[in-house]
């Protein structure tokens, strides 16, 4: 929840001229397009999805969020470069979310593109798959885990939705731990970065020196940690684990999800390992005076690039924010830095020793 020098609201992206999320169908170089379509109601504002030419059509990295106005304006895009849905052979999903996934799962349907996505997504598509047999939504019991109980209730005053099941089919395929994908001309390395969420997955070309990044890795801002169900143990030590593996190939351009095309993968893993480190090091010292649950700690930590307070946060925000210390706490407790110890407010967490 923090971000690099420029602001994500005011960044320019290099293939375009313009701000990131201006509509088109923007030439990242020859024979790939990155495409940004809307996300209503998102702070975020766009998701860039990539298309890569082949002699056989189409294959999109991601799909967008199946919406109208999203489905619309990626059918003019695409018509713009001489392409249509007809054309479209595949898909590439970095990971579940649906501003990523929603869109490949029904156009897939409709055209017959294959769908491909990580493995480690099926347990969160089972829960979406049978959500009518839940009892409350399933976030909140993360959230009470927190100790975060009152934004729990709140969130569950709210209306809930049942999800449509168009937007969560299952894949045509799934992907599995790193190896190497086919697409026209190119060799792609489809690499498991798991931490955003369980089964992300980023693609880098190396040939050509570009990083297909999803989520992963963001150049102006750092992707939610801990927001994830079913919950998994430690996604932020998952998360850094994945910004290792991707330090260790070739400097790559990145290709995000969110936010303009930049430079160096490199500079921005760099970047993000030392934010989370920092983040460790402030929790760690919230619990210095007594234990504290997760919500009690996001409270003494400063939130989004501007230092807000938690308490000037809304109320979805704090959520996030509760969930994402967790995150934290749960790694320095594997780290041995902390004890972990559950309890009706929530998990517990106190300084080692």
């Amino acid at each position: 929840m923090t971000s690099s020098s420029t602001p994500t609201a005011y960044a320019v992206s290099p293939d375009s001229g313009e701000h990131w999320s201006k509509e088109g169908a923007w030439k990242v170089t020859d024979g790939i397009h990155r495409i940004p379509l809307p996300l209503p109601m998102d702070g975020l504002k766009a998701v860039n999805v990539y298309a890569l030419e082949t002699d056989d059509g189409l294959t999109l990295v991601d799909g967008g969020w199946a919406i109208d106005v999203a489905r619309d304006l990626l059918d003019r895009c695409l018509r713009e470069v001489g392409y249509g849905f007809g054309d479209i052979r595949r898909f590439l999903v970095t990971h579940i979310h649906r501003d990523h996934y929603t869109m490949a799962a029904v156009l897939g349907q409709e055209y017959g593109a294959e769908v491909a996505l990580g493995a480690g997504e099926k347990p969160g598509l089972d829960l979406l798959n049978n959500v009518e047999e839940l009892d409350e939504g399933p976030f909140l019991s993360v959230l009470r885990t927190a100790g975060a109980h009152e934004i729990a209730d709140e969130w569950a005053a709210g209306p809930r939705e049942l999800p449509d099941p168009a937007w969560w089919q299952y894949p045509d395929r799934w992907l599995t731990g790193d190896h190497q994908l086919t697409v026209g001309t190119r060799t792609l390395d489809a690499v498991h970065t798991p931490g955003h969420t369980p089964g992300h997955y980023v693609f880098a070309e190396q040939a050509a020196g570009l990083l297909f990044a999803g989520d992963h890795v963001l150049p102006t801002i750092t992707p939610s940690i801990g927001f994830t169900v079913p919950p998994v143990a430690d996604p932020l030590g998952d998360f850094m684990a994945s910004l290792t593996k991707v330090r260790a190939l070739p400097d790559l351009t990145i290709l995000p999800a969110h936010g303009p095309v930049s430079p160096s993968s490199h500079a921005r893993v760099d970047e993000l390992l030392a934010h989370h480190e920092r983040r460790l090091d402030l929790s760690l010292a919230a619990l210095a005076s007594g234990p504290r649950t997760a919500h009690q700690v996001a409270h003494e930590l400063a939130w989004t690039r501007h230092d807000h307070p938690y308490a000037d946060l809304d109320l979805f925000a704090q959520g996030m924010a509760s969930m994402e210390t967790k995150a934290h706490l749960d790694l320095l407790a594997a780290q041995g830095r902390a004890t972990a110890t559950d309890s009706e407010a929530g998990v517990v967490y106190a300084v080692s020793g």
